[in-house]
């Protein structure tokens, strides 16, 4: 697709040029197995009007534009072609006075974890996991070389397509592929992974190809859910933890801390550990499924309808 052929000639002379060798017939095969309403949402996008943004905001939120840009009939179009990508789940957006009010408050997240991070000017960035990509633009927004992320799920894809239609900016990418994907590349500065290692059945393997992902000395920024305990405490739920399928282990910080020692990680350090709060995750216009209220216990907001801890989640920064 034309979507990827821009990244392609943007690492062709970097030391990202190994990706190269294997990433073409990955979305190859991709291509094969697409979403069934992919190429639907593919002619969605076309459909969106070419507009000149007045402001890019990227750092207290991501915004493209206002209201004033545009007439009301070409905002009517576009909350319409956009609330089609529904449900959106992480963000918010602000596009030319439109407020995409995602199911995740992500720019809560993002405030806990940039006070921590090292300055991404200059550097080239890996969100593993990026979702639609709502952290990319964040991450866009402290200057970086080049931020790309990857996420697997069609979805994303669209929606961070439809959203980089209002600020096409050169330095971005999304790829559909999974992390057992990516090469053994160690030619990123920073790599995220955000809300990923509770979805691996085996979370040390995961945590080695964030390693391998690294050059030496780059730096990993890590969120994911835990419990409380010491470094022996891993909590393996049941077929469902919060009603999601697919969560296998929930360790405790010193226990993650642990792991991330015996594979080769230095200078580990938890920075933050938040429950997540009924007005972090929640229902809204724009996604209107079910959401964490009614995942947790009616009577006891510190507890799971299945009775495990409540989602807390922690930060923890390290060095490859």
């Amino acid at each position: 697709m034309e979507w990827f052929k821009d990244f392609y000639q943007r690492i062709a002379m970097t030391d990202l040029s190994p990706w190269l060798e294997v990433l073409p017939a990955q979305l190859k095969e991709w291509q094969k197995q697409q979403h069934g309403d992919f190429n639907k949402w593919v002619k969605l996008i076309g459909k969106l009007p070419e507009t000149q943004p007045s402001s890019i905001e990227l750092n207290a939120e991501v915004r493209f534009g206002t209201e004033s840009d545009i007439s009301e009939y070409q905002s009517k179009q576009i909350e319409g072609l956009l609330k089609q990508f529904m449900p959106w789940r992480k963000g918010p957006f602000h596009i030319h006075g439109i407020h995409i009010d995602t199911e995740w408050r992500s720019d809560w997240k993002w405030d806990r974890v940039a006070p921590h991070i090292a300055p991404l000017q200059g550097r080239k960035v890996l969100d593993i996991g990026c979702g639609s990509g709502y952290h990319m633009w964040r991450m866009l927004g402290l200057d970086p070389e080049m931020v790309v992320g990857v996420d697997p799920t069609d979805l994303f894809l669209i929606q961070f397509q439809a959203i980089k239609h209002f600020n096409p900016d050169p330095r971005i990418h999304l790829l559909p592929v999974g992390v057992e994907q990516l090469p053994d590349l160690r030619a990123f500065d920073t790599v995220f992974s955000m809300g990923v290692l509770y979805h691996r059945k085996s979370p040390i393997d995961f945590l080695q190809q964030l390693k391998m992902q690294l050059r030496k000395g780059g730096e990993l920024i890590l969120e994911t859910l835990v419990v409380d305990g010491d470094e022996h405490t891993v909590l393996v739920p049941g077929e469902r933890y919060a009603q999601m399928r697919n969560v296998w282990f929930l360790p405790s910080c010193a226990a993650l801390e642990h792991w991330m020692h015996r594979i080769g990680f230095k200078n580990i350090r938890t920075v933050d550990v938040a429950q997540t709060s009924i007005e972090e995750q929640r229902s809204t216009e724009w996604m209107t499924n079910q959401s964490l209220k009614d995942y947790l216990d009616p009577d006891n907001h510190d507890l799971t309808v299945e009775g495990y801890p409540a989602p807390k989640r922690a930060v923890i920064i390290a060095e490859s």
